[in-house]
């Protein structure tokens, strides 16, 4: 049962929020690198080369430019004033009370979604070692556990993202190198065939035109989910000043190096046209090198990437929504807090609204994984964009004196946020475009419905809850 702690019972509790900032900067950089590695590109990535072909490199390339716009604006947004839950509070002070209210439980549905896919993907790995098991018996354990370890208090989190995100990078890195040691000394037996002539060989770069090419970014910007977890983590970080900006400035090199270096080294490897939808690129690849157990090795280091996913997944819901709750948005028995300082309430019923992803994986195992990310892609298109506006409306702010200006600026002007914007939706109509992704645009009419009627019966029985003014700390 969930209790209203005091600060004697676990320690002060440096802001209002009632959390401990107990996020440091080795382990708020190591969460910020987690959030770069992830299911889109160890699963998504299969279906993505099968459509585009080599292309797909520089997909990433594009995308990731457009994702580091977002993280500099954020940036920007967390050093005026870091809070959790701060999508929502920054739209709500600078967009207006509904956009808000609608960030902020589309950033929490976004998790939710997200936490279905990576429990999908988790089921989709063990398969490898226990084809017989059904998906969605695999998924439920997987959903289970990590509810259990999210209910510890934030320092267990942090370390747990810590080994995990070590788990994924460290992986990353020696699968580059091997990639690099089979092109260059040609051992292993892919050796003789391994080599870089396959980016523009079979069928050229765009073997299936700039058309194909285009219509993976969807795809694409799913595997960049999670980088903005970082302004989640502002309200339990020691020190967000410091840690938030560094964390967001090596963006561009992780980008380089986990995504396009990665793609490179893979796509070298092996000829495009062998990877399949739905097969991990990366454990195709190197079981085709033949190393001794390398598919499995690699089989698990994606097996770790989707649960560390899917466990932040779990931390973001849970703060997102004990946020809604805490400004009269959401039933209030879920602002309570356990005696460790985590919203249980809150966690808890993020994690029972993820099962629907058991039931998918029962009901449709096939298409489980790709109707679940296209849904939880529109969630995340809405939450960059919100970011951009609202960094767009604080910079006309402090450029004229009403507010402080920020510690940490987003380089540019607000040219690069439009042309950032005007990408988000062009990724929106592609969605439409593509039927196997359509689905998501038939969920949400009834989102942006239940949107619509929540304010305005909100609005009408309690105001207050949606002024831009009032600040969480003021009703805890």
């Amino acid at each position: 049962m969930t209790q209203q702690v005091t600060d004697e019972a676990v320690g002060p509790a440096p802001d209002g929020e009632g959390y401990q900032r107990g996020l440091g900067s080795r382990q708020i950089q190591m969460i910020a690198i987690g959030g770069a590695i992830g299911t889109g590109l160890f699963l998504g990535a299969g279906t993505a080369i099968s459509k585009a072909g080599p292309s797909l490199v520089l997909s990433y390339a594009v995308a990731g430019v457009v994702i580091f716009v977002i993280m500099r604006a954020l940036g920007e947004l967390l050093t005026y004033r870091p809070v959790s839950g701060s999508f929502a509070e920054y739209a709500r002070e600078f967009l207006g009370p509904f956009a808000g209210f609608a960030t902020g439980w589309t950033y929490w549905l976004f998790w939710v979604v997200t936490g279905m896919a990576e429990t999908t993907a988790a089921a989709v790995y063990v398969r490898f070692w226990a084809p017989g098991v059904p998906q969605w018996a695999t998924a439920l354990v997987f959903l289970l556990v990590l509810y259990a370890a999210n209910l510890i208090s934030v320092k267990v989190f942090g370390e747990i993202e810590f080994w995990f995100s070590m788990v994924k990078v460290t992986a990353i890195l020696g699968m580059i190198l091997i990639g690099v040691g089979v092109l260059t000394l040609g051992f292993s037996d892919a050796g003789d065939t391994a080599s870089v002539t396959h980016l523009w060989q079979d069928g050229g770069f765009f073997p299936k035109g700039v058309g194909a090419t285009v219509m993976t970014l969807q795809i694409v910007m799913f595997a960049y989910v999670g980088v903005e977890l970082v302004g989640v983590t502002a309200g339990e970080s020691e020190d967000p000043e410091k840690t938030l900006p560094r964390a967001i400035n090596t963006l561009p090199l992780r980008i380089a190096l986990f995504y396009v270096g990665a793609l490179v080294v893979i796509l070298s490897l092996v000829p495009w046209s062998e990877f399949q939808p739905g097969v991990s690129p990366f454990v195709a690849a190197f079981g085709k090198i033949g190393i001794p157990a390398a598919a499995g090795i690699v089989n698990f280091v994606v097996l770790t990437a989707a649960l560390s996913s899917c466990n932040s997944g779990m931390y973001s819901t849970g703060r997102m929504l004990r946020d809604l709750a805490l400004r009269g948005q959401a039933p209030g028995r879920l602002t309570g807090l356990n005696a460790r300082r985590t919203p249980a309430a809150a966690i808890t019923v993020s994690c029972l609204l993820m099962g629907a992803g058991v039931v998918l994986n029962y009901c449709v195992p096939e298409r489980a994984f790709q109707y679940i990310t296209s849904v939880a892609t529109v969630c995340g298109l809405w939450t960059w964009g919100a970011i951009l506006a609202s960094q767009i409306r604080y910079r006309a702010a402090w450029t004229s004196g009403r507010l402080p200006a920020p510690t940490f600026r987003a380089p540019g002007g607000n040219w690069s946020r439009a042309l950032a914007l005007a990408f988000l939706v062009l990724v929106a109509v592609l969605i439409g475009v593509d039927p196997d992704t359509r689905i998501s645009l038939y969920v949400l009419p009834g989102w942006a419905l239940f949107l619509v009627v929540g304010y305005a019966v909100l609005r009408r029985r309690d105001p207050a809850a949606l002024d831009a003014d009032l600040r969480p700390e003021e009703g805890v």
